[in-house]
């Protein structure tokens, strides 16, 4: 069975399949559809990206700069496997033909290193420390669709959405927090065709683990309950260093239970799950029954609670609030819990948590905090943020130009006789 996460099925021609998918590749951006001979998990990334990006050739944006990009990747929990992670991969950076990059779970990259000649090479399509290489900033690459995917990826020459990008091929695989399961980022070989063997691909796997492993042993890593829900349609439960991915039902009543550790009543959870919906009682003791056999000891009665404390990704981001810090609870920030969700109670926490952190976007008037904002899905479309933005923004600013051009169309989308309502717009 080929591996369709590995770019090159043993005995291909390179050079051959470079042509193949150039073609593939520019029939796509003219408006066709995806060639069979283009791998699904990158046909998958194309259309991705051409929803995202207005063309097949630009530039990723540089989001962090200077003092602020140290500050940031000195506070990233990945600096503190940088040392593994070069001692891995840094001889083979060092030869002159490869670069080694690391990246954050929003794919921005913080470190970027390599022979200065490769740099050089790679600082010609932004391919640099602070830059933006998340599939929705620079289209298909490695490290970019491994996080998307939340898995090890190789992505060869051509098969890059990008133009720019398309003389590189890379190998990536993401990192995540042992204790909660969270995606830290991702590590990344990036070099010529010869990257397309299994080896980069087996390399970049091997390092993402010892770095997890490293983590885990790191002094102050206890064992304990975390529950990851930002942008997962299914709960990700990881108790004492065993990860379980829950079904939705039980996502929602974890969630629900995690927010409430005085507990809730039988009356109290169904009418959060279930809303004004007439449910037999003997529903909710099923599902509870069927979680409890998931779960064992951690589900509690009399009243339904947890007995055991369980941090959640929601609850990191509150915490970065009520401290004050806004870029931090937007970095955490992954998604609306559950999103797909209709039980009342987990939409009340839903909006809670998207108003909050809106509020706290605006008010704090920070131009960075807005941009993460306006940058992400949620605020794609937001007129006041953009707005915001563009008055918080010095008149030097390099992006000035680009968040003032999309000020004035969402302007235009959302003026009167377009069609569209006015407050915050809605998603896309």
């Amino acid at each position: 069975m080929v591996n369709p996460w590995l770019a090159l099925p043993t005995g291909d021609d390179p050079a051959e399949r470079c042509r193949t998918v150039r073609g593939a590749h520019a029939a796509f951006a003219a408006g066709g559809a995806v060639a069979p001979q283009v791998r699904a998990v990158v046909a998958a990334s194309w259309r991705r990206s051409a929803a995202a990006l207005p063309g097949p050739e630009f530039m990723a944006p540089v989001e962090l700069y200077g003092a602020e990009l140290e500050s940031y990747r000195r506070a990233h929990p990945l600096a503190a496997v940088l040392p593994l992670v070069r001692e891995l991969l840094g001889t083979i950076a060092d030869d002159g033909a490869h670069l080694l990059a690391v990246c954050d779970a929003s794919g921005r990259m913080l470190w970027v290193e390599g022979h200065a000649g490769v740099r050089r090479g790679a600082e010609r399509m932004n391919f640099v420390a602070g830059a933006r290489w998340d599939e929705r900033h620079a289209g298909t690459n490695a490290p970019g669709t491994a996080l998307t995917l939340d898995h090890a990826v190789q992505i060869f020459a051509t098969e890059h959405y990008n133009r720019l990008v398309q003389p590189w091929t890379c190998a990536a695989a993401p990192v995540h927090d042992p204790r909660t399961g969270r995606l830290l980022g991702a590590v990344d070989l990036t070099g010529g065709d010869h990257l397309a063997a299994p080896h980069s691909l087996a390399l970049v796997q091997a390092t993402a683990r010892a770095a997890e492993a490293q983590l885990a042993a790191a002094p102050g890593a206890v064992a304990g309950h975390a529950l990851s829900v930002l942008g997962r349609d299914e709960a990700l439960l990881v108790a004492d260093g065993r990860r379980s991915r829950l079904g939705r039902r039980h996502s929602e009543i974890l969630l629900l239970l995690a927010g409430r550790p005085e507990g809730l009543t039988g009356e109290q959870l169904t009418a959060a799950l279930y809303g004004d919906r007439p449910v037999p009682p003997v529903t909710l003791r099923a599902e509870l029954s069927r979680l409890r056999r998931l779960v064992g000891p951690l589900l509690g009665s009399r009243p339904y609670r947890l007995c055991a404390p369980v941090d959640t990704d929601l609850a990191r981001v509150e915490r970065a609030m009520a401290a004050g810090d806004v870029r931090g609870a937007l970095r955490a920030y992954d998604g609306p819990p559950l999103p797909l969700s209709e039980a009342p109670g987990v939409c009340r926490l839903r909006r809670g948590l998207e108003g909050r952190l809106r509020r706290a976007v605006l008010t704090g008037g920070d131009a960075g905090a807005l941009q993460l904002w306006a940058d992400s899905p949620w605020g794609e479309e937001d007129l006041e943020v953009w707005e915001r933005l563009l008055a918080a923004l010095p008149m030097s600013a390099p992006q000035r130009g680009a968040v003032a051009a999309e000020a004035r169309r969402l302007r235009a989308a959302y003026a009167p006789g377009s069609g569209a309502t006015s407050g915050q717009p809605p998603r896309r």
